[in-house]
């Protein structure tokens, strides 16, 4: 699923409930171990911006209705404006943090440990992490042995 947020399963409906068995749902998440939460999220926000303004036809853009059917309609619309406008910095900052922050583990090591927790109740069997450093990529190692 595009946008995985743990605590939103209603949004992918049918799609993650009583799938047959073996079948696999396996999310991507970029995975940051930082001390800065709003830091760490700015990469996150950055691909959003723009597949949610510049991906698509701007009346038919899957991944800013995705977003809107997330919660953040109001947001989705304004970032995909801001884009096309030109004005993808703007873009980028008009990403909700707590949108960016619910689809991603970025953190200290015992904020992505208590995360990863709501990951693991869900339907999720695995996760294609995107990490930025070794330190990253061994804390969630060390998180899942």
């Amino acid at each position: 699923p595009l946008y995985w947020a743990p605590g939103r399963p209603e949004v992918y409906g049918d799609a993650v409930r009583d799938l047959p068995s073996g079948f696999r749902v396996a999310p991507l998440a970029r995975v940051h171990v930082c001390d800065d939460v709003s830091e760490g999220l700015l990469p996150v926000k950055a691909m959003l911006g723009f597949y949610i303004g510049g991906m698509g036809h701007a009346a038919r853009n899957f991944h800013a209705d995705l977003m809107a059917r997330m919660g953040y309609e109001e947001e989705a619309r304004r970032v995909q404006r801001l884009f096309l406008a030109g004005r993808r910095a703007e873009a980028v900052q008009a990403v909700p943090d707590a949108f960016a922050d619910e689809i991603s583990l970025v953190g200290p090591r015992e904020r992505i440990a208590e995360r990863l927790e709501l990951w693991r109740k869900g339907p999720v069997t695995d996760l294609l992490a995107l990490a930025p450093d070794r330190r990253t990529l061994r804390v969630l190692a060390e998180l899942n042995s």
